[in-house]
This record gives structure tokens, sequence and C-alpha cells, in this order.
């Protein structure tokens, strides 16, 4: 397994807060992270259908199965957990009892702030970065090769093709997280706005222009980036003026998390059309 570099922190979280909680996008190797650092604790992965039937219909016996706590996979799923969880925390008073995962942030960040606040210790895991592909050993031999493969680590670990990896994530993990987080009817105006956030990555967000090319209103793109953003597919850099009225103010500048993504649904098929992309230096920067 290639080391990361969160896992000193997760080790140290987690003999000092009752709870750690590991977020990222899907396939970020979170499961894999945790199974390693706490090898100990049991597994326990909610997205299985009958395991989350379990917890939503009896959550206080489903917890009590494990009184040295365990590691809870997407655990968004249930949030009813969430309250048992604090109950059981309160009690025990015991460092790094509960380990979560989570794939979407703004559903546990509430569930967090509403029963978990000052109990759990927050990190996120994302793409592999420059440095865990050089510690790896496995970094691509040019930046054009490093900024169209991007770092998921699927492709890695598999030796996968980029495009047809993250074709297959763009269709079935964003399409399931965003279907859970808002009701989207329209899932091909949904990619279309994907798309459209792609070919502005590392310029000022303007969301009435996004709104328009897309042929959807200015409230609903809003609503969808917030999406991206629970999603941990965009983050928005905010602008850093001396006058700090000036950075609540100004447009922030929208970046993809990972730029293999963002080549994919730039519609790229090879390394060598990135050399001449008009959006190169925008992916560019976004990395």
């Amino acid at each position: 397994m290639i080391p990361r570099e969160l896992e000193v922190a997760l080790k140290r979280a987690a003999r000092a807060y009752p709870v750690v909680a590991l977020l990222g996008p899907r396939q970020s190797g979170k499961t894999t992270l945790a199974r390693m650092v706490f090898p100990g604790k049991k597994y326990v992965s909610l997205e299985d259908p009958q395991t989350r039937s379990f917890a939503e219909d009896d959550p206080k016996r489903f917890l009590g199965q494990f009184p040295d706590g365990a590691i809870l996979d997407e655990v968004q799923r249930v949030p009813t957990l969430f309250s048992y969880l604090q109950i059981i925390v309160d009690e025990e008073k015991r460092p790094g009892l509960f380990i979560l995962t989570g794939s979407q942030n703004f559903a546990l960040m509430e569930k967090i702030s509403q029963s978990l606040a000052g109990r759990i210790s927050l990190h996120r895991l994302m793409p592999f970065s420059l440095t865990e592909l050089t510690n790896g050993k496995i970094i691509p031999h040019t930046l054009d090769e490093l900024l169209f493969t991007g770092g998921y680590p699927p492709i890695y670990d598999r030796s996968l093709v980029p495009t047809e990896w993250l074709a297959n994530y763009s269709e079935t993990y964003v399409e399931r997280d965003v279907r859970s987080l808002k009701n989207i009817g329209d899932l091909a105006s949904f990619h279309r706005f994907l798309r459209l956030c792609a070919g502005r990555c590392g310029q000022l967000l303007d969301l009435s222009s996004i709104a328009n090319d897309c042929g959807i209103s200015h409230n609903t793109a809003r609503s969808w980036l917030s999406v991206l953003e629970a999603s941990f597919l965009v983050f928005l850099l905010q602008p850093h003026h001396r006058n700090f009225n000036k950075r609540l103010k100004k447009s922030p500048k929208l970046y993809f998390y990972d730029t293999g993504l963002v080549c994919y649904l730039l519609g790229l098929t090879q390394v060598d059309e990135l050399s001449h992309h008009s959006m190169r230096g925008g992916i560019f920067e976004s990395f």
C-alpha cells in the first residue's frame, strides 16, 4: 500500500478524541486507509443494504455490537446513528472508539455539528498528492501525464486507463451522490453543468454565465454547485484581500480537486492533447 500523509495525524487524533472522521470523495482511499491505520477495529460498511437496514431500525442494538468501537464506513447513509454515538462516547470517555468515513461533506457536517461537536476530530483525504505519488514511486514521467491521469488511487493500483475509469466514476458515483443530495430530475443538464464548470477551472466564478450557458436559473446553478462541493469534486478559493470586507464580496476562483477528472470532462482522450489545450493553464493552477 502507498503510504498516505494523513496516517500520522489519524493516529494522533485517535489518542485524543473518542471519534475520528475521515471525509473525502468516493474512491480516494478512505476505507483502505482507515482499515490500515486501525487494524484492530471491526469494519462495518453502511453501503450494505442489510447492515444499513439493521442500523436504521435499531441503532442502539446495532452499535451495541461494538463495545470496543468500530470503523463505520459511509456513515452519512444512516444519520440517526449520530445521536446514539454521542451517548456512547459520553458514557465511555475512551479515545479512538469510533472511526467514521463519509463522502458527503454537507450531510456529515450537519449531523456532526448537531451531535458530535467537541467529541470528534475531522480529517479530509483527497486523491494522491504529488508527495504520495513520489514516495510510492508511481509518479507519471511528465507533467502533462500527471495532470491527465490525476490522483485517484484505483487508476494507479490497477494500472487502469484514466479516461475509462473516470468515465465510469462520473456516471456511477457522481450520479448516485447527486440523487442522494438533491432531487435532480434532469441529469443530462447536470452533466452539462459539470462540464461547463470544468471549462472554467482556475477562473473567477461567474454563476450567471454558467447558468445561461447551461439553460438553468442562477439559483439552480448555485444549488448544483453546492452538490459538487458536498461530493468533494470542486472547491472555491476565496480571494485574499487586505480589506476583510473585500474578501467576502469579491468572487472566488473555481477549482477541481482532481485534474484527471477535469481532463475527462473537457473531452481530452490522450495526454498529447493537453500540451496545446487552452485550459492547460487552468488545469495546472488547479493542480
